[in-house]
């Protein structure tokens, strides 16, 4: 329940509290009309400071669901993971980026967030991620969701393909060990 209605009630009614942190408020603003529109009550915070504030201070927050860009100006939005899990652990929440690594997938995930999205992306594709009740990681995400699986091979192709194919130099720019590499590129997934 939220707000005396039930998430997710068709109509007027409201899918749940929803956050967004972004220091991009122009962005912001926007995704916060898009999505009320489509029936979330949404709430904003542009650094992370705001957004400790309305989940930990006075007037705390409980979002069902929770949206964070990984940099906010200059701090990471993983850090907001912790507290939007403890105000409410069953919250789901999205990482947006225009950065798109291995590693911040990795611990995006590891972290607890459900899905992370690479920007550009359309309202569209993050109100079905929003919607989306499937594990993070599987197959049917909608556009612009970018399983980690999928993150990490167009990672590798990218830092292999800078290094001309060489696998010693990708291995050393990855910090990995090349034979660890190597059994990875063995086992690499068929292009759809």
């Amino acid at each position: 329940m939220t707000n005396g209605l039930e998430v997710g009630q068709i109509g007027a009614a409201v899918w749940g509290e929803l956050l967004i942190v972004d220091d991009d408020q122009v962005f912001a603003r926007v995704l916060k009309r898009a999505l009320t529109a489509r029936g979330f009550a949404t709430h904003l915070a542009h650094s992370t400071d705001e957004a400790l504030d309305m989940l930990t201070g006075p007037a705390a927050r409980k979002p069902d669901f929770a949206i964070l860009d990984l940099n906010l100006a200059g701090t990471s939005g993983l850090k907001l993971i912790a507290a939007v899990r403890q105000a409410n652990p069953e919250c789901r929440i999205l990482l947006l980026t225009g950065y798109a690594s291995i590693s911040t997938a990795v611990d995006a995930i590891k972290l607890g967030a459900d899905q992370y999205l690479a920007k550009p992306i359309e309202v569209e594709a993050i109100a079905r991620a929003l919607a989306d009740t499937q594990e993070a990681g599987s197959e049917d995400q909608g556009e612009g969701a970018a399983p980690v699986s999928q993150v990490v091979w167009e990672h590798i192709e990218r830092v292999l393909a800078e290094h001309g194919g060489n696998i010693s130099a990708t291995a050393r720019a990855l910090k990995m060990h090349r034979r660890t590499l190597q059994r990875k590129l063995s086992r690499r997934p068929a292009r759809e």
